[in-house]
């Protein structure tokens, strides 16, 4: 009996083959790596690892505001706001003793989380026992930046109100 020698399997022109694969691959791997190799020489080389373009005085405005941090917590002052109203924003100003304060003049801000458009302005008015009511448009996430003031202190006022 005889044994049936399998004969090799000799390439057709234009047909893709294991080493082809291959090839395309590690071509198309290699090609992704240089990419992102050059962007990343590219930023480490542009940035010039200062954040701010004047340091030295944003420090030293930073400084200022740990400053007038530690005059608020010597003053004891709360703020509580109140869930955004469909057009009204309301906060409750308090001393250290819960007792509220209503002779403050408060102003603020209202600006967009992502961008500089649309900037409100607010001007509070007392409606008695604390609370202070400004009318805004609200929709959506606005960054509420207030400041309570009376005859010598100041208070500052960051939250996010996200109205729906």
């Amino acid at each position: 009996m005889t044994e049936a020698v399998p004969t090799p399997t000799v390439p057709v022109k234009g047909q893709i083959t294991g080493w082809h694969v291959l090839i395309g691959m590690v071509a198309f791997f290699g090609f992704i790596i240089a990419v992102d190799t050059l962007f990343i020489v590219k930023a480490y080389r542009s940035f010039s690892g200062q954040v701010a373009s004047n340091p030295y005085e944003a420090g030293l405005a930073f400084n200022r505001t740990l400053a007038q941090r530690q005059r608020e917590a010597e003053l004891g002052w709360n703020a509580v706001i109140e869930r955004p109203q469909p057009g009204i924003v309301a906060l409750r100003m308090t001393d250290k003793t819960g007792q509220p304060l209503s002779t403050l003049s408060l102003t603020g801000t209202l600006d967009r989380p992502a961008t500089e458009a649309g900037r409100q302005v607010l001007s509070f008015r007392p409606t008695g026992d604390g609370w202070y009511q400004a009318t805004a448009r609200l929709d959506g996430a606005w960054d509420l930046r207030a400041t309570a003031r009376n005859a010598r202190d100041k208070f500052e006022i960051e939250s996010r109100l996200v109205a729906p």
